[in-house]
């Protein structure tokens, strides 16, 4: 029986752009561009579509052509939208990111102010779905509160993806509110947990995140690898070599791995070697979604 899983939060169009040299500041630099479909939410939704899960994306697009495009787009790689709303009066999503001549990321911007429209009460037309799912995902793109009605009212197991500093404290101030603080497992970079635990390791973050009431953490460490722990075991992960081309959209790989892999029954943490290796085929790639993970077995 296929995997059935569930993807809340943000889509957008990326406009990914990449220098040829150095970067010069207030200058015009030399470089090239790529156009692509991209936010947290939905790379998280097509990698796992690729893999060979059913993907169901609950996220808002906007009344404007890139609305339509992202929707469009979404069916044709196989993703569920019908949970989806378009809303007429709404712009879709933007992400611009800028990267060195090495392909990592020098600056972003990410316009994702339609995504507020996923509030608790949009989430609980669609409850009844959403806990047929056998996993859920969810970025911080949604609102606290949305992410706090789904930390009390999923009964599948739930995964969040931090996003960013700025948004990470959301998943932290949810779990503070809730009535049974719990949540089955939290991805976030090294910035975002240190940012958002006020700590100086990452073991201190993971173990503060613990005490909040989280199961299992993964923070990533860039070329570092990735740090995996729970209230049983931890472990440090180094990454796999490989080409670096574009460094946007590995995180959201990482984490479609390591929840394709939990499906597959691996056990934590081991589930986070799937997850560096959905994360390495994407950086080999110019594109926020690599269409040869599909080829990475378990």
């Amino acid at each position: 029986m296929e995997t059935r899983i569930s993807v809340i939060g943000g889509s957008n169009v990326d406009l990914s752009a990449t220098l040829n040299d150095a970067f010069i500041a207030a200058d015009s630099n030399p470089g090239h561009i790529d156009i692509g479909y991209g936010g947290v939410a939905r790379n998280i939704a097509h990698n796992l579509s690729l893999l060979g899960a059913q993907t169901e994306l609950l996220t808002i697009f906007g009344g404007d052509l890139f609305g339509g495009l992202l929707h469009d787009y979404c069916r044709q790689q196989g993703i569920d939208v019908h949970l989806s709303d378009r809303i007429s009066s709404l712009r879709s999503g933007v992400y611009l990111c800028i990267n060195n001549h090495g392909g990592e990321m020098i600056a972003a911007v990410a316009d994702t102010e339609a995504i507020r429209a996923i509030t608790p009460e949009w989430l609980a037309k669609r409850i009844g779905e959403i806990n047929l799912s056998d996993f859920v995902v969810a970025d911080t793109n949604i609102t606290e509160d949305a992410i706090r009605y789904l930390m009390e009212n999923v009964t599948s197991p739930l995964f969040i993806d931090g996003v960013s500093t700025t948004k990470a404290h959301r998943v932290v101030n949810a779990l503070k509110k809730c009535k049974l603080p719990y949540l089955h497992t939290i991805k976030f970079n090294l910035k975002e947990a240190l940012a958002v635990t006020n700590t100086t390791t990452y073991a201190e973050a993971a173990q503060q995140l613990l005490n909040l009431g989280v199961a299992n953490v993964y923070i990533t460490l860039g070329s570092d690898g990735v740090y995996c722990r729970n209230a049983a075991e931890e472990w440090l992960f180094p990454s796999i070599p490989g080409d670096v081309v574009n460094t946007t959209g590995a995180g959201d790989a990482f984490l479609a791995g390591a929840v394709f892999a939990h499906a597959k029954g691996i056990d934590f943490p081991q589930t986070a070697q799937y997850g560096l290796m959905a994360a390495r085929a994407t950086l080999m790639s110019p594109k926020a979604v690599n269409p040869d993970i599909a080829n990475i077995l378990l």
